[in-house]
């Protein structure tokens, strides 16, 4: 009995093994980072959409939103489509100037709403991390304009008219 028993024993081991190597699960934790995030934002009060790029570790201003881009991650090819970002999203209240967080943490492509941005006019969503830059379209453009915010270089965007969004205020990053 004790020669059945190791076998028995030896056949549950390999089974749980092979359950391990198998399960749909076990290698989805893997995401690799891009340089390079593709955003969405909505200006509700417009109705105006935009679709703009932005490198990691850069801060784009839309408006009197600026978007600081920390990571953007994606799943690997064969597996479920998945990019996600970590932004950080703050206003400059024009009266006066002190800034305002808005939204701190991750945003994922395929779940806008699990971690949505709150505020009341303007809405940016996550749409895909990428390799290298898409040429520039003619909806949207970032702008050639450079302007220094916190140490960090932050562009303006803007869209095919050359129109910024509104107010051109402080640009000191929320503590």
């Amino acid at each position: 009995m004790s020669q059945r028993r190791k076998r028995l024993t030896k056949a549950v081991a390999v089974f749980f093994l092979c359950l391990l190597c198998f399960l749909p699960g076990a290698s989805r934790a893997e995401m690799n980072d891009y340089p390079i995030v593709k955003l969405q934002s909505l200006d509700k009060i417009t109705a105006r959409t935009m679709v703009f790029e932005a490198r990691v570790g850069s801060a784009i201003k839309f408006g009197p939103i600026y978007i600081k881009i920390q990571s953007c991650r994606k799943a690997p090819p064969i597996e479920k489509p998945e990019a996600a970002a970590f932004l950080q999203i703050w206003e400059n209240v024009p009266p006066d100037s002190k800034a305002q967080w808005i939204f701190s943490g991750w945003m994922f492509a395929s779940s806008p709403a699990l971690s949505a941005m709150d505020h009341p006019v303007y809405d940016v969503w996550v749409i895909d991390c990428l390799d290298a830059p898409s040429p520039p379209s003619s909806k949207a453009d970032i702008a050639g304009k450079k302007e220094s915010a916190a140490e960090e270089e932050v562009e303006s965007v803007t869209d095919s008219e050359g129109e910024s969004g509104e107010g051109e205020s402080g640009d000191d990053v929320p503590h």
